[in-house]
């Protein structure tokens, strides 16, 4: 064979096994994006509403439609609790570039200006939870190119946001295809201790505005009495500290739903109330609701 011919040939097998060592580095080298002060207008809370967003990898160029994660955060954090504390932009990027996810937009609002909480206030003058269906995810359906179906569409959050995530999927079974609660905060476990809770801010509150708001507001309660037809209407995956101050709620909720037979994932973990625990989560949640969103 000429000099020159395999001079070519030796040339042409170097770039190509460089170019397939250099490919999946270039694949770990994507990124997605996060944006922390993004915010909305509403007419239901009288205010902008900040949020903030996470964008997959490809969102930019791809120009397909994506499934979208709502992930709520705890009492005393904001929009950008799960960005700064829970590192979500380099935690996700890491699931997704190993396979352990699929691409995802995650939402993450901000319930902690103004009022604090996702729910909407017993007297009614703040309806945070109206704003979230009839506002917020509406208003990311039309900006972002989120696939707008229950099958595409998931909710977590830990501490209040995990109380948040029971409630929203408890009331709207119809919206979500799974939810994740991480070190949840269950509201009420007794009618006794809702009116405790009640009436220590609210005082002249009747006993009938009390039992309704313990009815929808009770995860224990809610779970209870939930209707056949809705057992396996999410897919919930539960997570808690063996050292969290909220274990008891979230053991009761889980016993419960055993004797329900409502099918659920509950763990229990080495851990406290803590940003250790729950970044360690979370790719456990984006790996459980990337199953939600494919055919499992």
């Amino acid at each position: 064979m000429d000099k020159p011919i395999y001079l070519s040939i030796m040339i042409k097998k170097a770039l190509y096994a460089l170019v397939v060592m250099l490919c999946p580095l270039m694949l770990m080298a994507q990124t997605g994006k996060v944006y922390d002060n993004l915010s909305l207008s509403s007419k239901i809370l009288k205010s902008d509403r900040k949020f903030a967003i996470y964008l997959p990898p490809d969102y930019e160029t791809s120009g397909r439609s994506y499934p979208v994660l709502y992930l709520l955060h705890g009492s005393g954090d904001d929009q950008t609790g799960w960005v700064q504390f829970g590192e979500v932009l380099n935690i996700t990027d890491k699931a997704i570039n190993a396979g352990m996810a699929t691409p995802m937009i995650i939402v993450m609002p901000d319930a902690n200006t103004g009022r604090r909480g996702y729910f909407n206030d017993v007297k009614g003058d703040w309806n945070y939870e109206d704003f979230f269906f009839k506002e917020l995810v509406p208003y990311v359906e039309k900006k972002y190119r989120v696939k707008a179906d229950k099958h595409y569409r998931a909710i977590a959050g830990l501490s209040m946001g995990g109380g948040g995530s029971f409630v929203y999927a408890l009331h709207h079974p119809e919206m979500f295809s799974a939810a994740c609660p991480l070190s949840a905060s269950t509201g009420p476990l007794s009618l006794e201790d809702a009116k405790t809770q009640l009436t220590r801010s609210n005082p002249n509150l009747p006993d009938s505005v009390i039992t309704k708001y313990y009815n929808t507001h009770s995860v224990l309660y809610m779970m209870n009495t939930m209707p056949e037809e809705q057992k396996k209407a999410v897919r919930w995956f539960i997570d808690d500290g063996d050292d969290d101050f909220l274990y008891e709620g979230n053991c009761m909720v889980h016993i419960a739903m055993r004797k329900k037979e409502i099918p659920h994932e509950f763990r229990i973990r080495d851990g406290a109330h803590n940003w250790t625990y729950w970044r360690a989560s979370l790719p456990n949640v984006l790996e459980f609701v990337s199953q939600s969103f494919h055919q499992y």
